[in-house]
């Protein structure tokens, strides 16, 4: 029992460091959510305007994922947290020193790259510090403190709202940066990333912290499962025993972002002021609410994901979130006097379901399904897709709801989710507890 406390806690203390990228993500793609409230009043932003303000942060995060899998495989997992944390100071002092539109844009799309890049290369490190019985829970922490990083700048948000202190609410940020940068220095490089560059010597040392006893034996594995890793090209993301897992792992991330999540997220005050919560602070302390759940059930899912499995929580997440959104739908449909309450009530729903289902296990089935040789490119590829959808999802919300209306935008991402839902149930398997040798030997016999 000491040994497995011994591996655990240090696996545990390196994860939670490098989650704090995850913290980061949260808190600068959502903070704009209580800025738009302000930034639209100040500088006269028309509606096209503020969709541009949201959706720049999403360009610059496709970007980011797009190339962040290419660096995190050249300079290593732990560098290219550092060079994110480059991007983030930048971007805060930009944005809370904007005078205008176009500064912020150019701080949304700096603070963009540095959010698609933490997105994958947080799940990407801890994926590969983690021993596989407790990777699910430890991957997913990423998943916790993107959905703590979304409640503190719900909090701050409606801290400054009072007196519209929106300069405050970007430069908030400065403090997860600064906890971040100190903490890298205490934190190795992983395992995998040194042996896929022949530095075996300083792997074996990190893998002994990692699973005491059992690190020769996992060198081994690792060793015999990836031949000649740093030769890897590209063109193995189409090859037969990677094509299928690579392909799945797009989709499963595409429908993270296509079944509405971030439409909650971005928009949650105005989605709250077309039900009836039309003073700022009132629809921003009840998009508060939706932070806290995001949280407590994502604390649940950590507690959940290694014990019964990614399947049964995908599956179960996307009925509850179809559900939901019918629900939304009807609540927005009715106009009577419980419309507020209901659509509240829809809202939580949803991002409950989410939060133990799509939110965490998206994240960890890509850090899972790809070989060592070319696995930061894989993921950086399957995030990129998701920061795509991401996009025009946000570029497209305040349009779809003046087109279909609050209901039908409602039900149709309600027929997405089912969409998903038969994804899932065909095409995704299960990777509970499996190391990364059984994965990929389940693909090569399937």
């Amino acid at each position: 029992m000491q040994k497995k406390r011994r591996y655990t806690s240090y696996s545990l203390f390196v994860s939670c460091i490098a989650a704090i990228g995850g913290i980061l993500f949260g808190y600068n793609a959502s903070i704009i959510s209580g800025v738009l409230l302000f930034v639209t009043r100040d500088f006269q932003l028309t509606t096209i305007e503020q969709e541009v303000i949201v959706s720049t942060l999403l360009i610059g995060a496709l970007i980011g994922a797009f190339f962040g899998g290419f660096i995190a495989d050249y300079l290593g997992r732990k560098k290219t947290l550092f060079a994110t944390l480059i991007l983030f100071l930048i971007s805060t002092w930009t944005l809370a020193e904007a005078g205008g539109f176009d500064t912020l844009l150019i701080g949304r799309f700096l603070s963009g790259l540095g959010v698609g890049i933490v997105s994958m290369a947080v799940p990407l490190y801890i994926a590969e510090m983690s021993p596989p019985e407790n990777r699910g829970a430890l991957v997913s922490l990423n998943q916790l403190c993107i959905t703590i990083g979304i409640l503190i700048a719900y909090v701050v948000a409606y801290a400054f709202a009072d007196k519209g202190e929106w300069r405050e609410m970007f430069g908030f940020a400065f403090i997860p940066i600064i906890i971040q940068f100190i903490g890298l220095f205490l934190i190795p490089e992983t395992p995998s990333w040194l042996i896929s560059h022949n530095k075996r010597e300083s792997a074996e040392k990190i893998l002994h912290k990692i699973r005491l006893a059992s690190s020769h034996q996992h060198l081994v594995e690792v060793g015999k499962t990836e031949d000649a890793p740093t030769k890897k090209h590209w063109k193995e993301l189409f090859s037969p025993t990677v094509r299928k897992p690579f392909l799945i792992g797009i989709g499963v991330a595409v429908f993270q972002s296509i079944t509405g999540i971030n439409t909650v997220i971005y928009y949650a005050p105005q989605i709250f002021q077309l039900a009836g919560y039309e003073v700022a602070q009132t629809a921003l302390f009840a998009t508060i609410l939706v932070g806290v759940v995001n949280v407590v059930v994502t604390v649940v899912a950590l507690w959940l994901i290694d014990r019964i499995g990614r399947r049964p929580l995908l599956i179960g997440g996307l009925i509850g979130m179809t559900a939901s959104l019918l629900l939304l739908g009807i609540a927005f449909l009715s106009q009577g006097e419980l419309t507020g309450l209901a659509a509240v009530a829809g809202l939580l729903i949803y991002v409950a379901f989410f939060a133990v289902s799509l939110g965490p296990v998206a994240w960890l089935i890509i850090s899972e399904v790809y070989p060592l040789g070319i696995r930061g490119r894989a993921m950086g590829i399957a995030t990129f897709s998701n920061w795509v959808c991401n996009y025009f999802v946000s570029l497209t919300f305040l349009t779809l709801i003046q087109a279909l209306g609050t209901s039908g935008t409602s039900w149709l991402y309600a027929i997405i989710c089912l969409c998903g839902l038969w994804f899932v149930v065909k095409l995704v398997p299960e990777t509970n507890g499996k190391t990364f040798e059984q994965i990929q030997n389940f693909w090569k016999k399937s």
